[in-house]
């Protein structure tokens, strides 16, 4: 029996113990966990290899599972891979973003700015030096940005092709090259990033200037896919991201 300290706890009586009796108990309970433990690492490395040790495999009837055959098993390994001209359409999802929304800026409060976003990844369609047949993450679709200021009374625009997009799950980075704008260079390259909100979190959107890449360093220039984290929230709209993963090449 036990007894309850002030708070509710239960402590047990002490009693006197023989130190040769007590070291040999430890010494017992160390092999025994020492065992266990090995007994463990079997199993698992057992399972990772694929060796069935029919001891281990009969279920609670004394009946053993059906093991795969070999070729089946080779069969089930090649399934996932990528093949064929177009290996991304394999698994039947492509990556894409689409959507309009106007964000909160902190730093314009007072302002209208919207973005909107058709993007659907196209891996492996623009051959670049570095990498003959492109990159899993090439992309194509338009991204427009609207942006009045309430200042001035005015709305800059632009409108940019989609290079490069890559998603994780409910968030997604992606970037495109200014084909007309009054406010950047024919050319230039914008990242932008949105995460798709749930559980009744707004979406959010992070573009790459006003608040990042703005060192002034002549090699400062966006590369493909980069933008900083969506910090500001949606206001109104919205966007749906579609997650797949980064697809191998095609095996030629």
């Amino acid at each position: 029996m036990g007894r309850r300290g002030a708070r509710g706890r239960v402590f047990s009586r002490s009693r006197p113990t023989n130190p040769l009796h007590h070291q040999e108990s430890i010494m017992r309970t160390s092999i025994t966990a020492t065992f266990r433990t090995i007994a463990l690492v079997g199993a698992v490395t057992t399972l990772l290899t694929g060796t069935t040790v029919a001891s281990m495999a009969a279920d609670e009837t004394g009946r053993r599972p059906a093991v795969p055959a070999p070729e089946a098993h080779h069969q089930e390994k090649q399934s996932g891979r990528q093949t064929g001209k177009e290996p991304w359409k394999s698994s039947g999802v492509l990556a894409g973003v689409r959507g309009k929304a106007q964000i909160f800026f902190n730093y314009s409060p007072e302002d209208t700015i919207r973005f909107g976003v058709d993007a659907q990844a196209a891996p492996f369609t623009r051959p670049i030096p570095q990498a003959g047949t492109g990159l899993p993450t090439d992309a194509r679709g338009t991204l427009t940005i609207s942006h009045y200021v309430k200042a001035t009374g005015g709305t800059m625009t632009a409108i940019a092709d989609v290079d490069c997009l890559v998603t994780g799950g409910r968030t997604a980075t992606l970037t495109a090259i200014v084909r007309a704008s009054g406010a950047e260079p024919k050319g230039k390259r914008l990242g932008i990033s949105i995460q798709q909100g749930e559980n009744g979190r707004p979406d959010r959107l992070g573009f790459g200037w006003g608040v990042a890449n703005v060192d002034g360093r002549e090699d400062g220039g966006t590369g493909t896919c980069m933008a900083p984290a969506p910090f500001a929230p949606v206001v109104s709209g919205g966007y749906r991201v579609t997650h797949a993963e980064l697809p191998l090449p095609s095996e030629k």
